[in-house]
């Protein structure tokens, strides 16, 4: 059975603690991956390390809590609240969003679309 508590508190945690490459293992090698959800997907997790090689270089001060909003045996919804400090300018951000994931029979990453809206303090 998929695991997506489990899944999303990992996740989390180790965008928390600025670990990329502990993020990246959650991956399936083939993924769909919208960073933004208008823009085209990432589709290999190869591609989508750079991404989170960078945030232990530009966030810090990170927490967060979630709450899984819907989930059945195909996706689950799930909403975050962030806050974090952006590293060159010092700058407070507030983060609410939504995750939409998948996850294969291996409960690692398959999908993964976020729609998210940042405030600065």
């Amino acid at each position: 059975m998929k695991n997506y508590q489990k899944f999303t508190y990992q996740f989390m945690e180790s965008w928390k603690n600025l670990e990329g490459g502990e993020i990246c293992k959650l991956f399936a090698d083939e993924i769909e991956y919208y960073e933004n959800p208008i823009d085209k997907p990432l589709t290999r997790k190869e591609d989508i390390k750079p991404l989170w090689a960078i945030v232990p270089q530009n966030q810090k001060d990170i927490s967060y809590r979630f709450d899984i909003l819907a989930e059945d045996e195909e996706r689950c919804m799930v909403h975050f609240i962030m806050t974090r400090t952006m590293t060159q300018t010092n700058i407070v951000q507030n983060i609410d969003g939504v995750f939409e994931i998948k996850l294969n029979e291996n409960n690692l990453l398959t999908y993964f679309k976020q729609w998210r809206f940042t405030k600065e303090n």
